[in-house]
């Protein structure tokens, strides 16, 4: 059965062009061609990106924390209370009314108390900025030098000018070491990605992050056996452009450079809705949809590929409404927060609480919060 399964998925009328076989990809008369096996490798290559972000964060995101200021906020514990622990563990860490007024009488805390050792206790399970620097450290890092490695690999070569190059002669296209190299590096680091998102820290598209890294995955995969490597490597580059510029926005942020990180915010959207807005759909899923047809007929990697295109796509309009979002707030003067973001709750007094209830005036003076953040 296993092997009626295999013989099944690698039948060539999916994955390639008619009158096109697996044999027409074996390396002969000095070319190389890229194989599915070459990609057994990113697995262990993804645990070891686990082990150089590890040292990695510790010994130069740290130390680099600690020079441009990093400051944890001071977070007030939620005293130990075993009757809300219970219920913030195992049914809700956002109660409603009568689930607080419920609590306040079995734990002998008022109404008030009850509020307040949740928002602590919230508090207490978000991530600290520390945390938060040394994710976009790692990341900013290696998006730019991917980027800078990716645009060696491409800029030199035909098909960066003329996209009708990306398919001439395909599917007999050999594999250049370069290639091998940026493909295998890009898909090991997503491969960690998606290896440490449970632990990383978790924002509102969380969902939307885990569809992305898989869809990426897939079309990696894909577009390295199936042989549309020069497809591929314009995608990657493309997508690497922007991606260094918000986490070098983030690392501003949590540093306390407000100003730097609005003017870098404002240039990454800028780069993100040109490279993922018009340059992908206008011209890299142009030259995907429409110039293979000039040279096979359709079949279902075509269709595949392009799916898999769609659904990046999609990702890629919905950041755009929320960077769009952003970017209005910015050009306006209003506070701005990251859309993605948990906001962290502060632990209001009385009489700001009432504020609140009031209205946004206090004293005739707007009540200001004071744990906004810009970016995330």
């Amino acid at each position: 059965m296993f092997q009626t399964l295999y013989s099944y998925f690698w039948w060539e009328r999916l994955w390639l062009p008619a009158n096109l076989t697996w044999a027409d990809l074996e390396d002969r008369d000095g070319r190389v061609y890229a194989k599915a096996s070459d990609l057994y490798i990113t697995l262990p290559l993804a645990f070891l990106f686990l082990v150089i972000r590890h040292l990695f964060e510790t010994y130069v995101a740290t130390p680099l924390a600690g020079l441009l200021n990093v400051k944890e906020k001071i977070r007030l514990k939620a005293t130990p209370n075993a009757v809300l622990e219970k219920f913030y563990a195992a049914t809700s860490k956002h109660p409603k009314q009568a689930d607080v007024e419920m609590l306040s009488k079995k734990s002998g805390c008022t109404v008030r108390q009850v509020e307040r050792w949740f928002r602590r206790r919230r508090n207490q399970d978000r991530p600290s900025l520390l945390k938060k620097f040394r994710e976009a450290s790692w990341r900013f890092t290696f998006y730019l030098i991917a980027f800078i490695a990716g645009m060696a690999v491409i800029v030199d070569k035909p098909w960066f000018y003329d996209l009708r190059e990306v398919w001439k002669g395909y599917p007999i296209q050999s594999m250049l070491p370069s290639q091998y190299w940026y493909y295998m590096i890009e898909l090991s680091f997503y491969w960690s990605l998606l290896f440490s998102i449970a632990s990383d820290v978790k924002r509102k598209d969380f969902k939307e992050q885990i569809i992305h890294h898989v869809a990426t995955i897939i079309l990696i995969s894909f577009s390295w056996f199936a042989n549309y490597i020069r497809a591929g490597t314009l995608i990657m580059a493309l997508h690497d452009s922007s991606d260094y510029l918000l986490e070098s926005a983030k690392m501003f942020n949590y540093a306390g450079w407000r100003n730097t990180c609005n003017n870098i915010f404002i240039v990454f959207a800028a780069v993100f809705i040109i490279t993922r807005l018009v340059i992908l759909p206008f011209w890299i899923m142009h030259c995907t949809v429409f110039y293979p047809l000039d040279l096979y007929p359709a079949f279902f990697g075509y269709y595949f590929f392009n799916f898999m295109m769609v659904v990046l796509q999609s990702l890629h309009i919905f950041w755009a409404y929320l960077i769009i979002r952003m970017a209005q707030k910015f050009i306006t003067g209003k506070v701005v927060e990251d859309e993605r973001s948990d906001r962290e709750e502060t632990d209001n007094s009385e009489e700001e609480e009432e504020a609140a209830k009031n209205g946004p005036l206090s004293n005739g003076h707007p009540v200001l919060n004071n744990n906004h953040r810009k970016t995330d």
